[in-house]
């Protein structure tokens, strides 16, 4: 028997209020917005509560998905919302300055503490934030251009150009 669809089944969750479903979407896309939300954040916790919320707010927009319509951008766009009123959140709470000298560089977990990882993570934070969306959904995610251009509301010109000058402004900042 083939596998039920992300599709399929996130308009069983939405017509039915299948829960089995909803825990299938849970389980296939945990992992993937831990990543995604891990990349931007830089915190675990943090990364765990918005992917909590993606999940809620899934939960609560379950009878607006359109059955029919892919999943994977629907989610995506939520957790691209979600992570931009992260950022505006973080931006009006007033935070110490980072002491190099009386802090270590922050290590994410074992997998992310190369030096090539840190070299990244710092190019990637010198990014505009559009850039650093864009890199992020293409490069980690997986999403083509078009699909970009749906999910942060741009068109599929806009979001190449905003590529071109991300890769470009990492190479550079990488010695590439």
């Amino acid at each position: 028997m083939a596998e039920e669809t992300d599709d399929a089944l996130m308009a069983r969750y939405g017509r039915q209020g299948d829960p089995a479903a909803y825990a299938t979407l849970v389980e296939r896309y945990s992992d993937r917005l831990f990543g995604f939300f891990l990349r931007s954040v830089d915190d675990r916790e943090a990364a765990r509560d918005l992917v909590q919320s993606t999940f809620l707010h899934v939960h609560r927009a379950r009878a607006d998905f359109r059955p029919g319509e892919p999943f994977r951008p629907w989610v995506y766009t939520i957790a691209t919302n979600l992570r931009r009123e992260h950022f505006r959140r973080r931006r009006r709470k007033p935070e110490a300055l980072w002491d190099p000298e009386r802090h270590p560089e922050p290590a994410v977990g074992p997998a992310a503490s190369t030096a090539s990882d840190r070299a990244v993570r710092r190019a990637l934070a010198g990014l505009s934030d559009d850039q650093r969306e864009v890199v992020e959904l293409h490069w980690f995610s997986g999403f083509s251009f078009p699909e970009i251009g749906e999910l942060v509301g741009a068109s599929t010109t806009a979001v190449k150009v905003r590529a071109h000058r991300a890769y470009a402004r990492l190479r550079t900042a990488l010695g590439e």
